[in-house]
C-alpha cells in the first residue's frame, strides 16, 4: 500500500455505484483509512477539515460496501466502487454531482 502514498500522505479516491457506475463522491484516504477499508470491507476516509478518519456513513446509516478497489496508471488516484445503502452526498442526494455549470447536449451538431 505504500506505493499509494509516494507523493504525499492523501490519495485521491473517486467513489463509483456498483451497477450505475454513477460517480458518488470524492473524497481522500491516508494509509491508515485505506487500510481500515480493506479489513472491514466498508469505507474509511480520511476529513482534511476536521483532521481525523471518518467511517462513511456511521451516523447517518447510508454506508459504502466496497466491491472493488481500483488504481490509476500513476497509482495517485483510487477508484472505489460500493454498494451504496441510501444517499452519498451529506445534502441528501444520492451523488455530490448534482450541480450541472456547462452541459453540451448538442452533440454532432457543430456546437
Amino acid at each position: 500500500m505504500e506505493k499509494y502514498f509516494k507523493k504525499g500522505e492523501l490519495i485521491p479516491v473517486i467513489i463509483q455505484e456498483t451497477g450505475t457506475n454513477e460517480v458518488l463522491m470524492l473524497a481522500y484516504m491516508n494509509h491508515e483509512s485505506l487500510k481500515k477499508t480493506i479489513e472491514t470491507g466498508y469505507t474509511w476516509f480520511f476529513s482534511r477539515s476536521r483532521n481525523e478518519l471518518w467511517n462513511k456513513g456511521a451516523t447517518s446509516g447510508h454506508v459504502q460496501k466496497v466491491i472493488s478497489i481500483r488504481s490509476d496508471c500513476d497509482d495517485d488516484t483510487l477508484l472505489i466502487e460500493v454498494e451504496q445503502t441510501g444517499a452519498a452526498c451529506h445534502t441528501g442526494n444520492k451523488s455530490c454531482f448534482y450541480t450541472v455549470i456547462h452541459s453540451n447536449t448538442d452533440c454532432g451538431n457543430g456546437g
